[in-house]
């Protein structure tokens, strides 16, 4: 195994993770579903991101996205399937992916050997993800990896996105932090997306989110009034533990991968993911504390 610098894994996540991401936050995905009648955001949020696990109901995806109220999720699932079934949504989502990278990346970059390069090393830290307790990684290693380079690339990057997403699920319940707490923690301390969005996309009410920065307090985690608050000393060391306890669990493809390529793969996907940023692939108020 080889050993890499402090946070290496995480510097790269953080700069691969977006390739997949974007996907949900750009119109493209809402455009390729629109035809079957899924027009709803939250609808086309949980088609796409859910059509790997099957026809699933509202409890798995509850479990499995963690952070959305569990209304929010019933009030789609299962009918979404009655419109579109995954494999018909696994098939849109592959389209959008493609029409958005080429919009937002452009032809050249898309064809550049840069990308080819990316994809290479991005497939090959996959191969030391694990399956057991991760179920969204899971069901994504089941799909075939596509040819195209930028498809591979945005195929490993949902892959490394999903396996270190779960093992960060797994985090938070052994710390105790339910859904809504892990989301108020978060954005207290700077990170993660803004209280506004928070509420607007995951189901939770203004009551809900002030009802948490209580608890929160009340466990010497949070101070402040619900406007302005910031994580105490002990939420910030909480915050971090949670992180370093992620990356811990999240080593095994960057080790795979070695320092060497693992610094690459952070250049190379540095570069694509601030094309993107500068495309204006997320919505400028989703994160942050704003």
């Amino acid at each position: 195994m080889t050993s890499l610098p402090a946070r290496a894994g995480r510097r790269c996540h953080n700069v691969v993770n977006p390739l997949h991401s974007a996907v949900y936050f750009t119109p493209d995905l809402a455009r390729e579903l629109a035809p079957y009648g899924i027009e709803d955001p939250s609808a086309v949020y949980f088609a796409g991101r859910a059509a790997s696990l099957g026809r699933v109901g509202p409890g798995v995806v509850t479990a499995t996205f963690h952070n959305f109220h569990p209304d929010l999720v019933a009030r789609h699932l299962p009918g979404v399937w009655d419109s579109a079934s995954p494999e018909t949504v696994l098939e849109a989502r592959l389209r959008a992916a493609d029409s958005m990278l080429r919009r937002l990346l452009g032809e050249e970059a898309v064809d550049s050997k840069e990308m080819a390069e990316a994809a290479g090393l991005a497939l090959r830290a996959t191969e030391a993800c694990s399956r057991p307790g991760r179920p969204l990684y899971a069901s994504l290693a089941d799909l075939p990896v596509p040819q195209a380079p930028h498809l591979a690339l945005w195929h490993a990057a949902s892959l490394l996105r999903e396996h270190r997403g779960d093992a960060h699920v797994a985090v938070l319940l052994h710390a105790g932090l339910d859904p809504l707490e892990a989301l108020v923690s978060h954005t207290a301390g700077g990170r993660g997306m803004s209280p506004a969005w928070v509420l607007a996309t995951r189901g939770w009410s203004r009551r809900d989110w002030e009802a948490t920065q209580e608890r929160l307090r009340g466990r010497g985690l949070l101070a402040g009034a619900p406007s302005g608050a910031e994580l105490t000393e002990a939420g910030v060391a909480l915050r971090k533990e949670l992180e370093e306890e992620t990356d811990r669990l999240d080593s095994a493809p960057y080790e795979h991968l070695g320092a060497a390529g693992t610094e690459r793969l952070t250049e190379l996907c540095g570069a694509f993911t601030g094309a993107l940023l500068s495309a204006g692939a997320f919505p400028a108020d989703a994160f942050g504390r704003g």
